[in-house]
Order: C-alpha cells, then structure tokens, then sequence
C-alpha cells in the first residue's frame, strides 16, 4: 500500500473562518509557548486551563486576559470546551486522549502519542469512531531538515533513498534534570528513567515525515548507564529502565533503511542542535552536524547551512519562556520554511525546536476548523511512534528483531 505526505497549506487562516474554544491540560514548563500561540490565533475565542498543582493553572492563565482556570481534566471535559491540548507527563497522554475524544473533545496532544501499542490502537479506533480531530504536535514534521527532504524526496532530487538517520542527542546534563525535578517533585529520579525509546518521535518523525514509508521491523541495542546517580538505576525507575542511550535499525516499507539514535548521555551541545538527520539516495545525498549541512552529488558537497538557520520574524521574544527551557526555543523561522502560510498575529511571537512551534500551533487550529485531519494525524503519529514502543521491547530481549503493526490495515488510510 502506498504512502502519501498531505500537501501543505499555502495561506493563512482568518477568523472568518470559524472558531473555537482550548482547554490547555498541564501548565507546566512547555504549555506556556504554545498557550501563548494559541491566545493569539485569529481561530481561537478563549483558552482554558487546568493542571493537578492549581497554583501552575492559576499562574498560566493570568498571562492572557481571555483565560479562565478549570478545577480539574474531568471538569474540563465536563464543559463546552471545543478541544483540548494535553502537555501532561509524557507517559499520560494515551489515556488522557482517549478519555477526551470519549468526551467529544478535539485533541492535540504533546509527545509521544502513547507508550503502549494498545494505547495507540486505542486512539485510532476513536478517532475513526467519532470523526474528531487528533494531532500529534511533532517538532520534527515541520524541522527545517524535514521540510527541506520532502520537497527534495517529491522531486525525486535524490533518486531513491536507500538509508536515513534520524538522530535525538539530547544530555541529560543540558536541561532535562531541571526538567524531571520541575514535573517529577520529590520522586523525580523515578521519573527521569524514562526510556529512550519511548520517546522516539523527534528522531523518527524527522525521517519519516520526508519519507513516504513506514518502518516495518526492527533491532534495537540498549546501553547501561554507568554514571551511579540513581537516574536511570532499574531499582530506583518507575518504567524498570537503565537504559540510557538506545541505537536502533529499522527496515522500512519501501526496501530502505532507516538508523536512529536515543541519547541521554552525550557529549554533543544539544541546544544548538538536538534533532539531526541524514539522507542517502542514489543521485545525492543530505548531512547534517550541529552546525552545518551539507548537499552532496556525485560531483561534490555544498555547504547550504544557511538556509537551516531560523531568523526573527518582528519582534520576537523568548521572554515568556522558562529559563530553563531557552536553550530549546529557537527565534524566528528558517528560510525553508513557508511563512506566509501563517497568521500576521505570530509576527513576534515565540517560537521554538527550530521553528516550528508556530506550524504546530496553526495546524492544530486550522484543523479543528476546517474539519480537515492535520498532517500528523493519529495514524501519522502512530507512524512516528509505535517504532520506538517495538525498539525498546527490542532492546530490553538483547536485541532481537521485531516486526512493527501497521496501523492503517484497520481503515485502509495511505
């Protein structure tokens, strides 16, 4: 069955278009950003918010003069909120999505999908129930990497892609112990176990959302943590972990191959770069290091690192981003990227992971009005996840191959 990457809009939504009502579900370090975004939407009349510390909620809300706190997700979804957007802990977002499209709700949901494969085949089966919306919000489908692949893999640029990589190198030391102590409280270590693959959407979804395929098997190879601070100790881990970096080789549906790496500990300067990718086919290939990127033919290797880096678009801040998280948010958008498609209103607003935080926010708004599935839809996401639920089991049985469910079997989608 083949596959197809939805075209991509090439105008802006207007509020003549219709609107509608969020609810923001967790107010923690990430949601901020995007409620922000959100609050400025031609699309979108009111933001609600709830989180379990009332406090964060209270805090969130008071930022924008149409947000109004909720006591709590039940109440959320008990109201007329139109959709919701789910910025809980990663390991909550299957049951918390399929408890709001239950309920009738649109939902955009933060990474990854679901860390179970009942999880996703759960959330599928509701979306295609109820005909709501559901969106995965994937930084790396709108990476500049990404959107540049999709246009060069369309035109055939590449010939055929035989081999890809897709790389998340991002150190604990760099952010994510402020991270895990933030959201995690007194328990945190439990917590900042989680598994590497279990959290593969930035690798995969930046390869897999330039390449019309999905990975259908995979190896996958775990690495002990030997740094002894309790992170990533199994007896200490409330996922039974010690992994902490993971290597896994998949093959993929049109005969391909595609490599990913999960790094937790790694000597590399992830906020300059912390997604990276890699593409080869017969007539070129595509490189990327933490600065540069390279085109290469058979003639020689171009250096288009240029056309990688995001610029400012008005006035724009990082002030209403955690400090913590800065290093993580980019200014502006890259000259890759097609801005006209977005609303005049996030001329200076924040944007991040490389700039897509604005396509993420518009897509989710523009779907829910038109109706129209966005690109990383559930089946999309499913795409995008279900590999690093199979490359963990991968890891954990010494590296043994396994075949990855192909989801869209149950309603024929492409």
């Amino acid at each position: 069955m083949p596959f197809t990457l939805p075209p991509e809009p090439t105008t802006p939504m207007t509020s003549e278009a219709g609107s509608f009502t969020l609810g923001i579900v967790g107010a923690g370090q990430f949601a901020g950003s995007f409620a922000a975004l959100w609050n400025l939407h031609p699309n979108v009349v009111q933001l609600r918010v709830t989180d379990v510390l009332p406090e964060r909620a209270e805090k969130l809300a008071a930022r924008f003069p149409r947000a109004e706190v909720v006591a709590s997700f039940e109440d959320m979804l008990a109201s007329d909120v139109d959709a919701v957007a789910i910025f809980t802990q990663r390991w909550t977002h299957g049951p918390l999505v399929v408890q709001a499209l239950q309920a009738g709700k649109h939902v955009y949901s933060a990474v990854p999908m679901a860390v179970e494969i009942t999880e996703i085949e759960q959330i599928i089966a509701e979306v295609e129930r109820t005909g709501l919306i559901y969106m995965m919000g994937e930084t790396s489908y709108y990476n500049p990497a990404t959107v540049y692949m999709r246009h060069k893999i369309r035109a055939g640029e590449l010939g055929r892609v035989f081999y890809a990589e897709g790389d998340y190198v991002h150190d604990m030391d760099l952010g994510f112990y402020a991270a895990y102590q933030y959201s995690g409280g007194e328990n945190w270590k439990a917590t900042a176990s989680y598994p590497p693959m279990l959290y593969p959407t930035h690798a995969v979804g930046g390869v897999l959302g330039a390449l019309p395929a999905r990975a259908v098997s995979v190896s996958c190879i775990g690495i002990e943590d030997d740094r002894g601070d309790g992170v990533f100790d199994r007896e200490v881990s409330q996922f039974n972990n010690s992994f902490s970096n993971a290597t896994a080789l998949f093959e993929l549906s049109d005969g391909g191959a595609m490599r990913t790496n999960e790094m937790r500990r790694v000597g590399y300067p992830s906020p300059i770069r912390e997604s990276r990718f890699r593409f080869f086919g017969t007539e070129a290939s595509f490189e990327q290091l933490a600065h540069h990127t390279v085109w290469n033919d058979k003639k020689d290797s171009y250096d288009i690192s240029e056309q990688f880096i995001p610029v400012r678009r008005g006035a724009e801040t990082l002030q209403e981003v955690d400090p913590d998280l800065r290093a993580a948010f980019s200014s502006g958008t890259a000259p890759v990227h097609e801005t006209a498609r977005l609303p005049a209103e996030f001329d200076g607003a924040p944007n991040g992971h490389e700039g897509s935080h604005h396509y993420l926010a518009d897509d989710f708004a523009r779907a829910v009005v038109t109706g129209q599935q966005p690109p990383v839809d559930a089946h999309r996401a499913a795409i995008f996840t279900a590999p690093g639920i199979i490359a963990h089991t991968s890891a954990l049985e010494g590296g043994i191959r396994l075949p990855i469910p192909d989801f869209r079997e149950a309603s024929g989608s492409e």
